[in-house]
């Protein structure tokens, strides 16, 4: 990297320092500092609400998954409608109706206090794994090998990336977290393009990098519900959409900034902009991973004893990044990628605060805190929440698979396992406490066993993309039978 593209990277950091410094006199209440007033716009929001869910994960997994294994995780993106109205049309209307700020809140009053601190604490788990895999992600793919350093400086990196996070996120609230969210969406889609433009340049043309046959290592194309092949169309899609439909109606982070605007209308429109900007992205980070694909054809790489293109996708959109980009532009994409973790850093810091505010600290015996003092105890738990992710981030050297695989076992964990107590509170009528505790256990039962039946030695191994729906519909069964048969522990605290 050439003293340009630090500058770049240098003047980046300090305009998110700058907004967070400028949000930072408007947040006079906990609802400032959490919801941003409820009026907050829903384009800005919606591209929030895109980037907070976009992380390093995706934008770096997209291209090595493309690159190792073809197109097939990439029609996903045929889900998008469906997901829209089923969250548009039959969630968003029911979330906005709550008069809520944790979305958990929403539990409590049909399941009971004991239900409520569950799924308040999965979010938690599920949230600080996530962190933790995007900055062990961008730490040890991309800053190690950019810097030339030893990966044993892989924690200090964490610890940077997750403190100048924490500084803009801590000091400005919601609206600083939307308004740099919405800078960075326009940054990692400069980025995808940026990279497209210059391998294009290089190269001569599109068709110089555009493959004339399906490559070998690619995996063939599977478009029904076969459970051996890695990756099928149908599992997919029913996967995609379960895990949107999972998240929308369950993560705070999403729920946090549908409650942040006005209405359902104004939420809906939310959730527009974050799925075209989406399926945008999704589709210029396929094409870049094939390009990269394309020019590494042309100009081979070494790679090590043992490794391939198809076993070091995830590492060579970094590796162009930092041996093929101009001086200037390296800096820029590389601000792509640290704005895909920083935006799903800053909205996880940010709704985790507010999920240990009011669903924990809050029910506190004593008088409440006054407004001032309330806003200062969430700034000092946007800290707390930031370590304590960076002491996780190193547990990330025991997953293996590469960036999109621990998506699916580390981040989707316990995706489908929260949403459970959500579908039994507001679809099941005869939904009690002790059904709800078991539908959740056998959905995370059910998750463990697929994610991990490799490592558990089991004899039958389905792919990952089966754990989302397989580990709902356990859940969803088990807490409707049970609810029925234990009447007695009907909201039970």
């Amino acid at each position: 990297m050439g003293i340009l593209d630090w500058l770049v990277i240098a003047a980046y950091g300090c305009v998110f320092v700058g907004v967070g410094a400028f949000y930072s006199r408007q947040n006079q209440t906990a609802d400032d500092f959490l919801l941003g007033g409820r009026t907050m716009s829903p384009v800005a929001v919606g591209l929030s609400l895109f980037a907070t869910l976009v992380s390093t994960l995706s934008y770096l997994g997209n291209p090595g998954e493309m690159i190792a294994h073809g197109p097939m995780m990439t029609t996903q993106i045929m889900a998008h409608p469906l997901i829209f109205l089923i969250v548009g049309y039959g969630l968003i209307p029911l979330l906005m109706r709550q008069p809520v700020t944790s979305a958990y809140e929403i539990l409590e009053a049909r399941l009971g206090t004991s239900i409520r601190l569950a799924g308040a604490a999965v979010f938690l788990l599920l949230r600080l794994g996530w962190m933790a895999t995007i900055l062990y992600a961008t730490s040890r793919v991309v800053l190690v090998p950019l810097l030339g350093i030893h990966p044993g400086w892989t924690p200090w990196l964490c610890v940077a990336l997750a403190a100048v996070t924490a500084l803009y996120s801590s000091s400005g609230g919601i609206k600083a977290v939307v308004m740099t969210d919405a800078i960075q969406s326009v940054t990692m889609l400069a980025g995808a393009i940026v990279t497209l433009a210059v391998i294009t340049v290089r190269m001569g043309g599109v068709a110089e990098w555009w493959p004339n046959e399906w490559p070998a290592h690619w995996q063939t194309p599977n478009w029904g519900f076969d459970p051996d092949v890695r990756v099928s169309f149908g599992m997919l899609l029913l996967s995609t959409t379960l895990w949107y439909v999972c998240t929308n109606g369950s993560d705070q982070m999403s729920i946090q900034r549908f409650l942040a605007t006005r209405d359902a209308a104004a939420a809906r429109k939310t959730l527009a902009v974050s799925q075209i900007t989406d399926v945008t992205v999704t589709l210029l980070l396929a094409l870049t991973g094939v390009a990269i694909l394309g020019f590494y054809r042309v100009h081979p790489v070494h790679f090590g004893a043992g490794q391939s293109i198809g076993t070091s996708g995830d590492q060579l959109f970094p590796k162009f990044i930092m041996t093929e980009m101009p001086v200037g532009l390296t800096g820029l994409v590389l601000a792509a990628i640290l704005s895909a973790a920083m935006s799903s850093l800053s909205s996880g810091l940010n709704s985790a605060c507010a999920v240990l505010e009011r669903d924990f600290l809050s029910r506190r015996a004593g008088g409440p805190l006054s407004a001032a003092d309330s806003v200062t105890r969430m700034k000092w738990l946007t800290w707390l929440v930031t370590a304590v992710s960076v002491a996780l981030s190193i547990l990330n050297t025991l997953i293996e698979g590469n960036l999109v695989e621990r998506c699916f076992k580390v981040v989707n964990l316990l995706t489908a396992p929260l949403f459970v107590l959500f579908f039994l509170a507001l679809f099941v009528k005869w939904a009690n406490a002790g059904g709800a505790w078991l539908g959740l256990l056998s959905s995370i039962a059910t998750a463990v066993l697929i994610a991990y039946s490799k490592d558990f030695g089991l004899p039958l191994v389905i792919s990952f993309v089966w754990m989302v729906p397989c580990s709902l519909l356990v859940g969803i069964v088990v807490g409707t039978v049970g609810s029925a048969i234990m009447p007695s522990a009907r909201n039970a605290s």
